[in-house]
């Protein structure tokens, strides 16, 4: 065969010759982990300053709570509904004169109490945004997030960065393990000072009191009296718009982001 007639095939089927951009092989390689924690930064990060989103109230609980399960799981997904709808209308998720959203409420994304919280704010016609999770048993999104504030994750890290980075303040309702790691999360990042003074509320105190023993950790010195001051308890969706008030919350105004205090503080 002539040099002339020499076939560039191969080559042009290397796997080495693709775009690195293009290269799926290449990006989901162990080399690139950094890089795919990058773009899931940045995909979200995007999305939500276009939509003018600046602050958020986080709120999270199981998603196995149902609207028509077995008491008290009704009462439960009814509240985080009602919190939706009046913490959308009160807190500053319409985009106003200065094309900024506020309080806007974020979610896990998933079924139950954060489907119930989406709905909510639907219910109002103001956006809220879901941060789903790729699991195993594929979690879908619910269907009440703002679509173009729905997004997936494979990262856990990466989303709860996402879940705290913009919050104002944090509403936990009744759950399990995953709502515990996102409560304990923020808990730790206030007492630790990484955080700002966001309020965390904790609905349904009977049920709180029941799974945890917030006064053994402090008999047994695993943490400071002081710390039972970082969060406080609330029976319905108004008192807990109260009680994220009274902490300081402050709608339809901008308040210093996680973010920027941590930067502040590495000056």
């Amino acid at each position: 065969m002539t040099e002339e007639s020499a076939s560039n095939t191969a080559q042009m089927a290397s796997p080495t010759y693709r775009l690195a951009a293009l290269d799926q092989d290449f990006l989901l390689g162990e080399s690139m982990r950094g890089v795919r924690f990058l773009l899931e930064f940045a995909k979200a990060d995007e999305a939500l300053k276009t939509w003018g989103v600046k602050s958020t109230i986080v709120v999270f609980g199981s998603a196995r709570v149902r609207e028509d399960g077995p008491d008290p799981q009704p009462r439960w997904y009814a509240e985080a509904r009602a919190f939706g709808a009046l913490a959308s209308q009160r807190g500053g998720a319409y985009l106003a004169g200065g094309r900024e959203r506020h309080n806007v409420i974020c979610t896990g994304g998933g079924p139950g109490v954060m489907e119930a919280a989406n709905r909510g704010a639907a219910d109002v016609g103001a956006p809220s945004i879901g941060l789903n999770i790729t699991l195993p048993h594929e979690q879908e999104p619910n269907a009440y997030s703002t679509p173009e504030l729905t997004f997936r994750f494979h990262y856990f890290a990466m989303r709860k960065m996402h879940l705290a980075m913009r919050a104002n303040a944090l509403v936990v309702f009744p759950g399990g393990f995953g709502t515990f790691d996102e409560l304990f999360e923020i808990l730790t990042l206030r007492q630790t000072g990484k955080a700002p003074p966001i309020p965390i509320v904790l609905f349904d105190e009977g049920y709180w009191r029941k799974v945890i023993n917030f006064e053994g950790l402090v008999e047994t010195g695993m943490i400071a009296p002081g710390d039972l001051d970082l969060f406080h308890f609330a029976e319905t969706a108004e008192a807990v718009w109260d009680c994220l008030l009274k902490g300081g919350l402050k709608p339809y105004e901008e308040r210093p982001s996680w973010e920027a205090t941590r930067d502040r503080r590495l000056e």
